[in-house]
């Protein structure tokens, strides 16, 4: 069994003019510098053997804000970036927003699907499951991770979770041991 505690990124400049930043390497804001400070001291007495993080840098800045202080390697994977929103990355979220249910089987243009996030994510949990058994392993990842592991570990079909209200919360922790 592994357990995983996912923490969404910090705020990014792009978050709070309201832009989908997609695969846009956007740079947190000092809103969220400060919230991946508070991160790390959350979890300062939790025992965590490794995080994960996106390649993308409001990924990885949290990560290193939140636990580069600490005796915790931190690993950066592109399989668990947010979804390429194509010709739609750093955009809008009005324009984005709308075309997400659509765009869970279908690309966005010149982008990708949610199917297409999903199968980076079940690739990264299969490895996962072979490399951390009896681990707690914690993600700094983006919606789309967190819909990958909404999909994965507890069996939500995709127009569920992306309808879903998202509100923030300190930590979403999931236990899996089978894909």
């Amino acid at each position: 069994m592994v357990n995983i505690i996912f923490e969404a990124h910090g705020t990014t400049f792009d978050n709070e003019e309201h832009i989908s930043s997609g695969w846009f390497d956007v740079e947190l804001s000092l809103l969220g510098k400060k919230q991946s400070i508070e991160m790390g001291k959350r979890y300062k007495d939790k025992a965590i053997d490794l995080v994960y993080c996106s390649d993308l840098k409001r990924s990885y800045n949290s990560a290193e804000i939140a636990f580069g202080g600490r005796d915790i390697e931190i690993v950066r994977d592109k399989r668990l970036n947010e979804c390429n929103y194509g010709d739609l990355n750093h955009r809008p979220s009005a324009k984005v927003d709308p075309l997400k249910i659509k765009s869970i089987e279908k690309p966005f243009p010149n982008g990708e699907s949610y199917l297409d996030t999903a199968e980076r994510i079940k690739d990264f949990l299969a490895d996962l499951l072979k490399n951390h058994n009896n681990e707690t392993v914690m993600i700094i990842g983006h919606r789309a991770t967190q819909y990958g592991l909404e999909h994965w570990i507890l069996g939500k079909n995709y127009k569920e979770i992306i309808s879903a209200s998202w509100s923030w919360q300190p930590g979403w922790e999931y236990k899996f041991e089978k894909l």
